[in-house]
């Protein structure tokens, strides 16, 4: 994917790791439209190669000398937006980092290069964020500080039967945000909840126990046979596919591992497919903001099997692809702004019969 005036995407490499920027600039030396502009060891040399270099995306570590990443990124999305990947650690320190950094305006987060993790490997995964950073719309400081300012409003409590409900999310590029902002308005009161965020290991924990924080209900990341009921929101961890199982009247999750598909683990398709197949018309899928087509096949199964489906509209997308390829598939019943969406869920559920 070039640019729309046919060139390669620029990309600026900010790592103190000699290894690291090595390994990903030679991860990407072959790849014809995304073309490493340059390199820089910590944000003050950064901040001097992104005015003489004029990159499209930048890959920045967190923790560096001088400055470290976060603050850089802050001042970044004040004074030039850009889109931004987080390169991290695989610990949870790097994982709840990572996080921060996404809150400030990155839109991606990649894991480091480090022990069993091959060039091609790195390539490819690396190849696609490029790609999905470059097409994204970067978040204004302002916007955000109104968003914090301003918490979303939260919806009702209902007294609505939930119990064999199950509401589905995927969501790739954009989509931590996107979720926090959908997951923070349900009330305590929601059906079971399964959700797939395209994340690596560990992000994904951090990920579940942030939201844990905010929600009104419990958030956690899903292990193998976790039981799904109302008031519980499983977020598939990272590199596992998770699946919607019934036995009886209960739900429960498998946690598994597998091919990647659309390029991912785990899968938006993956999961939304086993909806389709487990819970039918008893579900609600929802597509969120991200780049490809995963969840794009899944979420038709979900509406033909009789399942409500929205999907967020182009004008709140971080990156309007996912939703794209679901609507243009028929998967999705109705598109909706970010902030409209908890609301026509619960109005849904609510008119669903069981």
């Amino acid at each position: 994917m070039a640019l729309t005036n046919g060139r390669p995407i620029k990309l600026l490499i900010v790592d103190d790791s000699a290894v690291v920027r090595q390994v990903l600039s030679k991860s990407l030396a072959d790849v014809p439209d995304i073309e490493v502009v340059g390199t820089a060891t910590d944000p003050y040399v950064a901040r001097d190669k992104i005015v003489k270099l004029e990159p499209d995306v930048i890959t920045l570590d967190i923790e560096m000398p001088r400055m470290d990443g976060i603050t850089f990124l802050r001042k970044l999305m004040q004074y030039k937006p850009m889109p931004v990947i987080i390169i991290s650690s695989l610990t949870q320190k790097g994982g709840t980092l990572a996080l921060e950094a996404i809150e400030a305006g990155a839109v991606e987060v990649l894991c480091k290069p480090g022990g069993s993790f091959s060039v091609g490997e790195m390539a490819e995964q690396l190849a696609e964020k490029i790609r999905a950073a470059a097409r994204s719309r970067p978040r204004q400081a302002q916007a955000q500080a109104a968003n914090q300012a301003a918490p979303a409003p939260r919806l009702a409590p209902t007294d609505m039967d939930l119990t064999q409900k199950i509401l589905a999310i995927g969501a790739s590029t954009g989509g931590t945000e996107a979720l926090k902002e959908v997951l923070t308005r349900l009330p305590g009161t929601v059906p079971g909840i399964v959700i797939v965020q395209h994340m690596p290991p560990k992000f994904t924990t951090a990920f579940a126990a942030r939201l844990n924080g905010l929600c009104q209900f419990e958030v956690k990341e899903a292990e193998d046979g976790d039981s799904v009921f109302p008031g519980r929101c499983l977020i598939a961890p990272g590199n596992f596919h998770m699946l919607l199982r019934r036995s009886g009247a209960r739900y429960h999750v498998n946690v598994m591992t597998g091919p990647m598909v659309h390029h991912q683990r785990p899968s938006v398709d993956v999961l939304f497919k086993s909806v389709a197949k487990s819970a039918g018309r008893n579900a609600v899928g929802v597509i969120l903001t991200g780049m490809g087509a995963d969840g794009a096949d899944g979420l038709k199964l979900m509406r033909e099997a009789g399942s409500p489906t929205f999907g967020q509209n182009e004008a709140t997308c971080v990156v309007y692809g996912m939703p794209k390829a679901a609507f243009e598939s028929g998967a999705v019943e109705k598109e909706l702004p970010l902030d409209d969406i908890a609301g026509a869920v619960m109005r849904t559920l609510g008119a669903m019969k069981v």
